[in-house]
């Protein structure tokens, strides 16, 4: 790690976190790395499934960089200017970049996520995650059927729940899942079902998916199967249809899902540079609550499996122009971020054993008075 230039200490290597972890294969389209190049940008991926973040970026020379740490059950994901935030089972926490700009370390890491601040949350499922323009973060609250604010004194500070739900549970009714914030607030959410009762979107699966205007608390679109990771862009309002394997938007003035592509897979994570969007696939699990979806026929349809990774789409043309896609004990991802202005970062997770010999100090001391 690397001699700042204000007073810290770093480890000269990053320790292994988990040397008997899941095993996988990760593969690329040809163009990927230049992808990732020409735009200057470098992923973050998570994967509750095995509890990684993972990161995609490049080497010094040109090869894919893929780095991935310990983060517990790690659904949603946030990144802003110098930070990453990532939900885990029982914690929001904030990662911040230690590196000063334009400083690499010894390896060629051009920035270093280290833990900062963790707000301990119980398990409320938490799903999407996302920074408000005022710096708060804000999160899907699935088990509780609201959006949330982390807490100093509590578990969470509810902010807003749908009109349907009668009141604040512990009963997952409606699977609440994805937040699209609108000029840095939260705008429209996806829901599994429009369900007041016990786990009632389980069965409504097929096309009880609705989306919600948060401003306006009102359903604007109805008929969806199993919607995820709605995010605003360019002035539209994009999501996954999961249950389908489609990509699209919502045509407000119809109020209807309109589709741009078909993914192989259960989609879920989103996020864009330019005309390109990045989405997230993952193979449907075995189990009642990914079976019987319009997915299967679709796949069957087209003669093809299910496929866990990344799909780069041209949003200008629909067309689907770089892939990475994982093999083995990975199956299942969830979240996506982009990082802008890096290429090969890395990070510590809460436990890594580098964090006891990882100090850095502020630029801006406190002045003791007279």
């Amino acid at each position: 790690m690397p001699h700042a230039e204000n007073p810290a200490t770093w480890p000269t290597t990053p320790a292994a976190e988990n040397t008997s972890g899941p095993t996988f294969d990760l593969s690329t389209s040809r163009g990927f790395p230049d992808f990732l190049r020409q735009h200057n940008i470098a992923l973050a991926i998570t994967t509750y499934q095995v509890g990684k973040l993972f990161l995609l970026g490049l080497k010094p020379d040109g090869r894919l960089w893929v780095f991935n740490r310990n983060v517990g059950r790690c659904l949603g994901l946030a990144v802003t200017d110098n930070s990453l935030w990532v939900s885990s089972d029982v914690q929001i926490i904030r990662l911040e970049n230690a590196l000063p700009a334009g400083q690499k370390t010894r390896e060629g890491y051009d920035a270093a996520y280290v833990p900062q601040l963790a707000y301990y949350t119980g398990d409320l499922d938490v799903h999407d995650l996302a920074i408000m323009a005022d710096g708060c973060p804000v999160f899907v609250n699935t088990l509780f059927n609201c959006l949330a604010t982390p807490s100093a004194t509590h578990s969470f500070d509810p902010l807003w729940q749908p009109g349907f739900i009668s009141r604040l549970a512990a009963e997952d009714r409606c699977h609440l899942n994805g937040m699209a914030l609108v000029d840095g607030k939260p705008g429209y959410v996806t829901a599994c079902a429009e369900s007041d009762t016990f786990d009632g979107w389980r069965f409504q699966r097929e096309n009880g998916g609705i989306v919600v205007d948060v401003v306006a608390n009102e359903i604007v679109c109805r008929g969806l199967c199993m919607p995820h990771s709605p995010r605003w862009h360019d002035g539209r309002l994009w999501l996954h249809n999961s249950g389908t394997g489609e990509f699209g938007f919502l045509d407000r003035d119809r109020g209807a899902f309109e589709p741009v592509c078909f993914c192989p897979g259960y989609l879920r994570g989103l996020s864009f540079i330019g005309h390109y969007a990045v989405i997230g696939l993952s193979k449907p699990r075995d189990s009642k609550t990914f079976s019987g979806l319009p997915l299967e026929p679709a796949l069957a349809r087209r003669k093809v499996q299910p496929r866990c990774g990344l799909y780069v789409v041209d949003l200008q043309s629909g067309d689907i122009v770089h892939s990475v896609l994982l093999e083995g004990a990975i199956t299942e991802l969830y979240d996506v971020g982009i990082i802008r202005g890096k290429t090969q970062p890395t990070a510590f997770g809460p436990n890594s054993p580098e964090l006891k010999k990882t100090i850095s100090v502020g630029a801006n001391p406190v002045q003791m008075p007279a």
